[in-house]
This record gives C-alpha cells, sequence and structure tokens, in this order.
C-alpha cells in the first residue's frame, strides 16, 4: 500500500476520490486530457463513460480553462492531477503552489531541475491543509541521452533521474512523489522505497505509435517496475472508442497488481 498517496488524498479536503486501496487498477490510471479548451475535453470525458477515476489537466488546457473546469471536473467525481510543471524562483513557485491549492487539485507537478531551493519552497507551501501533493518531474520521458547532452549534461537519463530524485526527496520531504519514464522507476522504487508516489508518464500500449515520447513502456511493465500511477494520453484520447481503450489498459495494470 503506498501511504503517501493516501495521505495526499486525505490531508486534501478537495480529493474527490481515495488512492488508499491501490488494487484497485482505477486508482493506477490517469488520463490526460490534452486538449485546447474545455468544451472539447469534456466532451471527451463524456465518451471515457466513466472508465477512469484521475483526470490529467496540463498547461494547455489549464490555461485556456482555468480553475473552472478543474471545478466541473471535480463536480463530476473526477480527482485531479494538475500537471503545470513549475519552475522558477523558489518565491514565485512557493507562491503558484499556494494559489493552486484552492483549485482543488489533489496532484500538482515542480520541476526537479529548479534545485534545492525552489523544491524546499514549493514543499512549505504544499504543507498547508488543502494543498496538493507534490510530483517532481525529473527527465522528461521526450528526452534522451543524445537531447541530454544538447543541453550539457552528460550523464545517461537514469543518471540524470536518480541524481534530481534524491535531491527532491531531500529538498521536498517524505510526501514528495516523482515524475519519472518507466525506464527509470524500478531504479527509484529502489532507492526510495515502497511507499514514494511514483508516477510514470510515456504509457504505450503494445502496438501503439509513440509519437514525440522516447523512453516508453507498456502498462504492465510499467506497474510492475514499482510505479504507483500511469498517465495515458494519446492512446486513449485518440481512440476511436476512448472508454473500451482505457478498460483494455485497466485490464492490463489488473493482471500486474495480480501477479
Amino acid at each position: 500500500m503506498d501511504s503517501s498517496l493516501t495521505g495526499a488524498a486525505s490531508s486534501s479536503s478537495h480529493s474527490a476520490l481515495s488512492l488508499s486501496d491501490l488494487s484497485d487498477p482505477r486508482n493506477r490510471l490517469a488520463v490526460a486530457l490534452d486538449f485546447p479548451a474545455a468544451q472539447p475535453a469534456l466532451d471527451f470525458v463524456d465518451r471515457l463513460d466513466g472508465a477512469c477515476r484521475w483526470l490529467k489537466v496540463g498547461m494547455e488546457l489549464y490555461y485556456a480553462a482555468g480553475n473552472s473546469l478543474l471545478e466541473t471536473l471535480r463536480a463530476r467525481g473526477f480527482s485531479i492531477f494538475l500537471d503545470l510543471k513549475l519552475h522558477d524562483i523558489p518565491n514565485t513557485v512557493a507562491g503558484a503552489v499556494r494559489s493552486v491549492a484552492r483549485s482543488g487539485a489533489s496532484l500538482l507537478t515542480i520541476h526537479a531541475g529548479g534545485g534545492e531551493a525552489m523544491i524546499r519552497a514549493a514543499a512549505e507551501a504544499a504543507a498547508t491543509p488543502g494543498a496538493p501533493q507534490l510530483l517532481a518531474v525529473t527527465v522528461l520521458t521526450s528526452m534522451d541521452a543524445g537531447q541530454l547532452h544538447g543541453i550539457g549534461v552528460g550523464d545517461t537519463p537514469a543518471q540524470q533521474v536518480l541524481r534530481l530524485a534524491r535531491l527532491a526527496a531531500q529538498a521536498g520531504g517524505e510526501r514528495m512523489g516523482m515524475v519519472c519514464s518507466a525506464e527509470e522507476v524500478g531504479l527509484l522504487r529502489a532507492e526510495l522505497g515502497p511507499t514514494t508516489t511514483l508516477v510514470v508518464p510515456g504509457i504505450r500500449p503494445a502496438g501503439a505509435a509513440l509519437g514525440d515520447q522516447r523512453r516508453v513502456a507498456t502498462p504492465a511493465t510499467a506497474i510492475a517496475s514499482g510505479a504507483t500511477m500511469l498517465v495515458v494520453g494519446r492512446p486513449i484520447t485518440q481512440a476511436a472508442d476512448p472508454a473500451a481503450a482505457a478498460r483494455t489498459i485497466l485490464e492490463e495494470i489488473s493482471g500486474a497488481i495480480a501477479r
């Protein structure tokens, strides 16, 4: 049982759902609402037909629709993963976390690359009742070794992920979760222990197109490697039958949990 996720749900007065039972695959999947405006996102949610409990709202949609969309989604019974990847000076990020605490989101991302002072400031701002649990993004799943080298990082993605995760865990405290690819989730699970929230994007069912992702895995592989929650976007949002696509992934998650 992942107690850090349980704590995130119970500590937030806004949380619509509990993650205390991670044996339920619906608590292990967040569907990414990668849409440019509220109405197409809501139309898509209707097509999900209740197949999921968690929805991830990223920068594009949040900047277009704001907190009113989050309120609508929460009123429909969903929990919100707000993926803003905050990265700025410590005071600005702390202020943003305090603002987001009023949105009703249960999870919120920051960039681990913002450094120790920024992470610490964000964690302090998230220590108040109603604030979301923070997730530190390590290395984006769209980046490979070549792209890291292009920005001056000579280490492999796995080495950089581990470095940033250690930094975030030290600066952010025990409730700080991590976002990493499935290639590193086993490494982080071994390093950070059984109660750290590890969220894995870049999930692609067998045979699905990679798009702009580089470090990817199937749902079963990611769960078996130690992921707490998976984030899936295009394989569901671009499916002819999104509800069926989501349920297929849930079945794969369920099989991995059972093993």
